[in-house]
């Protein structure tokens, strides 16, 4: 299936294009390249594009304006690149219809992550049936209730069955931060005492197993002084 697929990435930087067209196309999928955001829009009429990865700031039409345009007529995923640090173009992003905001400088396999998460997403619109009742899922981070089966990312995961009940208690209730002696009353069923190290220990195997990068995670984690939480994506 994923040399079936047809990424386009758009950036006024063709180093940061042909970057990323390396490691994309190391992953099977074809990568059609553009410069600015007219480009990119014409490119879309042109071809069947699966998912786009745009910079907000180009000549021309920028990501933002380049966003607007495309969601005025088609739902494929969109990333946006900026080299900001603040959240402002984030925010605005996501507001006007992109599906994730990866930061400059990036990580390489955290964006080649979250393209796979998203086209699994995409190719699976539509595709609800019973089986989603014991399915739980939260970006590309997928647990199947009925087979105890975790993926990430379209890799399986192996954890034990203590670790795997403190993960899908919090992915059950995405948001939620539970204190230690919480996740430890729920997986243990007893009173939580002297508990925290014994959580602790479990958490950074967690993390260990599901986080690209487990000291910058993207789904554990860690709320100071309360507790944990898996954040909603």
């Amino acid at each position: 299936m994923e040399n079936m697929i047809n990424i386009l990435v758009c950036d006024d930087d063709k180093e940061i294009v042909d970057a990323i067209a390396i490691y994309l196309e190391q992953e099977g999928y074809t990568i059609i390249k553009a410069y600015d955001g007219e480009e990119a829009i014409r490119l879309l009429k042109e071809h069947e594009i699966h998912l786009l990865i745009i910079d907000v700031m180009m000549p021309r039409l920028d990501g933002i304006h380049a966003t607007l345009k495309i969601r005025e007529t088609s739902s494929i995923p969109i990333i946006i690149l900026s080299a900001k640090t603040e959240d402002a173009d984030k925010i605005l992003g996501l507001n006007i219809g992109a599906d994730d905001y990866v930061a400059k400088p990036f990580n390489p396999l955290e964006l080649v992550a979250r393209v796979k998460s998203h086209l699994r997403r995409y190719t699976k619109l539509g595709n609800i049936n019973e089986e989603s009742k014991h399915i739980y899922s939260v970006g590309g981070l997928v647990i199947d209730d009925e087979t105890k089966e975790v993926m990430v990312d379209d890799e399986s995961v192996k954890l034990t069955p203590i670790e795997y009940n403190i993960l899908l208690l919090l992915v059950k209730n995405q948001g939620r931060v539970y204190s230690i002696d919480q996740i430890y009353e729920n997986i243990w069923n007893e009173e939580a005492i002297g508990a925290d190290n014994t959580v602790a220990v479990h958490i950074r195997h967690i993390r260990e197993k599901i986080e690209i990068n487990p000291k910058e995670p993207r789904y554990l984690k860690v709320v100071w002084g309360v507790g944990y939480k898996i954040e909603k994506q």
